[in-house]
């Protein structure tokens, strides 16, 4: 038989899931020493990009930590199944655990076989999500509440001690392996500066769940922020947004004016006139008849479709796509908008939000657009506010790159005025569980459709998506995705094919 070829870290994927905030995934069924080495390698790539590379020993006992307890906690329930044993009966419980330990370790072949059979798994999450690096490790059976107490007992006293030295001198149940490494781990985390609030395990219907959550370096997060800002601020090379449309802009949102003002105003610049009729009459609107004037295509998609079309119209003459780059990004949001406006269509079925949310897809990576526009005479001016404030030029490179995007996106959004939905859906479509929740329905429509748009490339897998977010939308498993985006990508082939 031909030996396994070794997992091999893709570095690349690495980077471009930490600067779009998109979890990273490892799936294991028995935790062999080859994927624990895998998931190292992982990690300490995954820290290096975050610049928190001080941080790859602490963590990864902890991954191993919490690791190898899902492992047990998973043979600990065939182990009690292959006995006839009832795990949430405090009788049954004490007897199976009396040799547990000593049977499994003997025959833990044979117990690991049958987790992998029944498809009992240790998943690990790595995400950057904002300005935290979260770290999950899963496994898919319900924490009892009999091992639920025995956990949080342990991390209540783990959280008293101040040393190892202190931890080992108190007498600890050792039924259960003395629960050692969990009060290593909350050591260990206290020793780089975390406090209780930052690691925790839950657990609900499907999963055990067992987090750490790690603010980032302050001062990366405050470097940032700061130079998006002053990006936004000094990206001469984009104007404020265009004057007739913020005065059709203006029209719009006085309560006095009829549609047809709006309507003549629009009229009054040719070129906008005949490119609104183009864009009414292309595939995103899906108007059952030809539009012929503008009065006519207000009637037809309302002031909210006008509103939203003439900030989409704006922004794509600002940023234009006469690069090979923004073309590519330009694609990938009109996909991103078709399937976007078809998750609201399917599953909302709110005509106000079916406007927001078109508008809302085509415009979510405006931020990564931003540099594509930035003048060389910017670049220089930018290099030199690192150099003066001490930035490391990797702040930079990482904002380039895409980390970041949708703030940027954002700030440019707020600085020509765009509703607060419209900014919401930019700044958060990658980090939708932080976003407002008068917003959420469009946050979450416009993340999912840009994942469904990933998956679709081969960028992301199943794993990746939020859970949660896919529950607000009833969607629950990869089948139900591949149906979905099977129907999606067809149609939008179909509509783009018409025009």
């Amino acid at each position: 038989m031909s030996a396994a070829q070794p997992l091999v870290v893709d570095e690349a994927k690495i980077k471009k899931a930490i600067q779009s905030g998109i979890p990273l995934t490892i799936t294991t069924f028995t935790l062999p020493h080859e994927i624990e080495a895998y998931i190292e390698q992982v990690l300490v790539t995954f820290l290096k990009h975050v610049g928190q590379d001080k941080l790859k020993d602490y963590l990864f006992f902890c991954v191993q930590e919490l690791a190898g307890n899902a492992k047990k906690a998973n043979t600990k329930r065939v182990y009690f199944m292959e006995r006839g044993l009832d795990l949430n009966k405090p009788d049954e419980y004490k007897l199976g655990m009396a040799a547990f330990k000593e049977t499994t370790l003997g025959n833990i072949g044979h117990y690991l076989q049958i987790q992998k059979e029944k498809g009992l798994y240790i998943k690990l999450i790595l995400q950057m999500k904002g300005n935290i690096i979260s770290i999950e490790v899963r496994n898919n059976v319900t924490i009892t509440k009999t091992e639920e107490i025995r956990i949080h007992d342990k991390l209540a006293r783990s959280r008293q001690y101040n040393s190892l030295e202190e931890a080992m001198a108190q007498v600890l149940d050792d039924t259960e392996g003395a629960g050692l490494g969990l009060v290593i781990l909350i050591l260990m985390l206290k020793k780089i500066g975390l406090d209780d609030d930052c690691f925790d395990i839950t657990g609900n219907d499907k999963e055990t769940v067992a987090k750490i959550t790690i603010p980032l370096d302050q001062t990366r997060i405050d470097s940032l922020n700061i130079l998006s800002s002053v990006i936004v601020d000094n990206v001469n090379s984009l104007p404020q947004f265009p004057e007739n449309i913020m005065m059709i802009q203006k029209l719009i949102n006085d309560p006095n004016s009829e549609m047809s003002d709006i309507a003549r105003q629009i009229s009054m610049d040719p070129a906008l006139t005949a490119d609104l009729l183009k864009i009414v009459n292309s595939a995103q609107y899906m108007l059952s008849k030809k539009v012929d004037s503008i009065s006519e295509a207000v009637k037809m998609i309302g002031i909210r479709g006008i509103k939203n079309l003439l900030f989409s119209y704006g922004t794509q003459k600002i940023l234009g796509d006469d690069s090979l780059d923004k073309k590519t990004l330009w694609e990938h949001s009109y996909k991103t908008a078709f399937y976007a406006y078809n998750l609201i269509k399917n599953f909302r079925k709110d005509r106000n939000l079916l406007d927001d949310v078109y508008v809302g897809g085509i415009l979510h990576d405006m931020g990564k657009i931003i540099f594509s526009n930035v003048h060389p005479e910017l670049l220089k001016k930018i290099k030199k506010f690192c150099l003066e404030k001490n930035l490391p030029a990797s702040i930079f490179e990482d904002l380039a790159a895409g980390m970041n995007h949708g703030e940027i996106g954002a700030l440019i959004a707020e600085k020509w005025n765009f509703p607060e939905g419209l900014v919401a859906a930019i700044r958060y479509h990658h980090d939708p569980l932080n976003a407002p929740k008068e917003y959420q329905d469009l946050v979450d429509a416009v993340y999912i459709a840009n994942m469904f748009c990933e998956l679709e490339a081969g960028n992301v897998v199943f794993d990746q998506f939020e859970p949660e977010i896919l529950s607000h939308f009833g969607i629950a498993t990869k089948k139900h995705i591949d149906v979905l985006l099977e129907k999606f990508s067809s149609g939008f082939i179909k509509d783009t094919q018409k025009f």
